[in-house]
């Protein structure tokens, strides 16, 4: 079963999302893309006014190449992301295992990505500590 992650930061949202970004890229995941959803659909759609919602795409290196020597599907579901948004006036941070989905979804047998899923929960449990 895939576990979504949830928690509530205490800290103002630009500053939230500084956080995450540091501690994903402390615990060993590389910062591929940060996006201002809620820009873009200001920008594209003239929506004002949606909560603040912003995605962190990031990638464990390790855990990619685990993954894809596993199956080369597993790769549609990559870059692995954070999110960081906000929801009845409070900062939440917001993680869903990409690993895990991928059992769910067919794209990889459960054994074969025993391993994986088991380092990459290590991996982001060390981050979602810090948050």
């Amino acid at each position: 079963m895939v576990d979504v992650l949830k928690k509530e930061i205490s800290l103002e949202f630009d500053a939230a999302v500084e956080h995450v970004q540091k501690t994903i890229t402390d615990g060993g995941f590389s910062v591929l893309m940060v996006k201002a959803i809620d820009e873009m659909l200001k920008k594209k759609l003239g929506i004002i006014g949606p909560p603040r919602y912003t995605t962190i795409m990031a990638c464990g290196p390790k855990l990619a190449k685990m993954a894809l020597d596993v199956s080369f599907n597993v790769g549609l579901l990559f870059p692995c992301s954070f999110v960081v948004y906000e929801e009845d006036d409070k900062i939440f941070v917001s993680h869903v295992s990409i690993m895990k989905a991928a059992v769910e979804i067919g794209l990889a047998s459960e054994e074969d990505m025993k391993p994986v899923i088991a380092e990459t929960g290590k991996m982001v449990h060390t981050v979602w500590e810090k948050f």
